[in-house]
């Protein structure tokens, strides 16, 4: 069986696929999503093209 894993999003708008049974860590909320891996991974790569942090995006 595969693990669910969850999204999550820090505070520079970064995505991380993440084990969806463990406690989210410090520092990161969850972005609404879960599901495979692949699924995750798929859901990331459409929301976050541009994966330089908010604080680098337009300077």
């Amino acid at each position: 069986m595969p693990t669910t894993h969850q999204v999550l999003v820090n505070h520079e708008g970064q995505y991380a696929l993440y084990p969806a049974a463990r406690e989210t860590p410090d520092g990161w909320t969850p972005a609404g999503f879960d599901g495979t891996e692949d699924e995750c991974a798929g859901f990331v790569d459409a929301q976050w093209p541009d994966t330089r942090p908010l604080s680098l995006r337009g300077a």
